[in-house]
């Protein structure tokens, strides 16, 4: 108990606690000692300690649509048995929830013609119908994303993190005259302003735990500086050592294990960089451009673990992360797929190319899975970080080939307490996807009424509580 003794007057370390060292300014996660409560209270998981612990939402973006049958349970009800793409997620099942019947009715053409994969994307988080044009006075937005951080992005240091593997410009025509910027980015500022999403890890690293000080410096400059200054652990190795003597042995557990987190993530960045200049050096004797995991799965993970330690830390409440722009035709070479995958979605009914599909949607499962468990890991006052995240899920197409936006494939992982998961829900055809945020905003104390045009969210979900 002496080890708390700090604790009983009340808040003694401000939330916002920093390490500093030569060009590094770690955030700390929540700590007991930064909680006005007892470790009692702490240990009964009520009172203020679950007051004091932020709640989160992430929305996680697929393109090309999925193969249904294999996304969708066989029934309405408790999810005793996942279905073929969802099984990697049997872990967590009990933290699920899969939600059928969701429409973005704005991403059909409405007149319009072709464009259904940048409408889709466009009207995800919006719900609205983007303005046809791969000029400049492109519209749609603002996305839900940018609405919640109009609420509660002025609590962090970063309202919201944009985060992707594949880089998309936001000029040009990308798919049948409408612009890049629909299909390459999820998040709107404003209707007339997309968010434009990093893809680099190390730019979203430098980001969190950088402390500006290579501000106007060339790539290559800035990698000479890392050099030289080693691991951030060992820029801010002597207020963390003493730090550390102040703590309770389990405030010194958590951040131990949260200070090996984040050098285990550096390595990963190192590694990655070391490969690809190794490879540029061979081929080309130029300097690489800023590095990107060539495997995708590790590029994925890595961002992923981005946005946990971003949470974790709360320097931003709300993310967003695309998975791949949506009509990407990358190719999965890894599972032994040389197509396309937007060339595969159009699989014409063909067994094969659905078998295909498939099983690139269990590979984007597979990786939604590892997000949740390095969730799950993270120990909070209340739970876990993945309790008290709520992540939405899934794309804005069904079916791939028919380009259809009803239907959608949607499901929400985590929020312990805000809804009753372990179910499949279905809900009547063309119940508009805008409901979900609705809702999930009343979960999160946001007071927001409408979210999209006129027409698109028409109130709350039922059967979520």
């Amino acid at each position: 108990m002496s080890e708390h003794r700090e604790l009983l007057t009340g808040q003694k370390m401000a939330r916002r606690t920093l390490l500093r060292g030569a060009g590094a300014l770690m955030a700390l996660p929540l700590l007991e000692a930064m909680l006005p409560v007892t470790a009692l209270a702490r240990s009964i998981g009520g009172g203020a300690a679950a007051q004091a612990v932020p709640k989160r939402l992430a929305f996680l973006f697929v393109p090309n649509g999925v193969h249904m049958p294999a996304w969708t349970p066989a029934a309405p009800g408790a999810l005793t048995t996942l279905p073929a793409t969802l099984q990697p997620l049997a872990a967590f099942k009990d933290s699920l929830l899969v939600m059928s019947g969701l429409t973005q009715r704005n991403a059909f053409a409405l007149g319009d013609g072709g464009g259904d994969h940048a409408r889709s994307a466009a009207t995800w988080l919006t719900g609205c119908h983007p303005r046809k044009t791969s000029g400049a006075d492109i519209k749609a937005g603002p996305s839900a994303d940018q609405v919640a951080a109009r609420y509660i992005g002025r609590q962090t240091r970063f309202p919201t993190l944009e985060l992707g593997v594949e880089r998309g410009g936001l000029a040009g025509d990308c798919d049948s005259g409408y612009s890049c910027a629909y299909s390459s980015t999820i998040s709107w500022r404003t209707e007339n302003t997309p968010v434009a999403k990093e893809t680099s890890p190390r730019a979203i690293f430098d980001r969190l735990f950088g402390s500006g000080s290579d501000d106007g410096l060339s790539s290559e400059e800035s990698a000479r500086r890392r050099s030289e200054q080693g691991s951030i652990l060992d820029a801010v190795q002597e207020e963390a050592g003493s730090l550390q003597r102040q703590l309770g042995s389990h405030d010194r557990q958590k951040l131990d294990e949260y200070l090996t987190s984040v050098r285990e993530i550096e390595q990963r960045v190192q590694f990655t960089e070391r490969s690809a200049k190794s490879d540029w050096k061979t081929k080309l004797n130029l300097t690489p451009p800023p590095v990107r995991p060539s495997d995708m799965a590790e590029h994925i993970r890595l961002m992923g673990d981005m946005m946990v330690l971003a949470f974790q830390t709360d320097q931003t409440r709300i993310a967003t992360f695309m998975f791949a722009n949506e009509g990407s035709n990358r190719s999965y070479k890894p599972l032994g797929i040389l197509e396309g995958h937007h060339e595969l979605s159009h699989h014409g009914g063909s067994q094969e190319k659905q078998e295909k599909i498939q099983q690139i949607n269990q590979y984007h499962v597979q990786q939604l899975a590892y997000i949740l468990q390095r969730m799950s890991e993270v120990e909070e006052a209340n739970g876990s970080l993945l309790d008290n995240t709520m992540l939405v899920y899934g794309g804005g197409i069904s079916d791939g080939d028919r380009h259809n936006h009803n239907n959608l494939p949607i499901l929400v992982a985590g929020g312990k307490g805000m809804f009753q998961t372990g179910r499949h829900v279905i809900y009547p055809d063309n119940t508009p996807l805008t409901n979900l945020f609705l809702t999930a905003f009343d979960r999160m104390g946001l007071p927001t009424d409408r979210i999209g045009t006129i027409g698109d969210s028409s109130g709350r979900l039922t059967q979520l509580f």
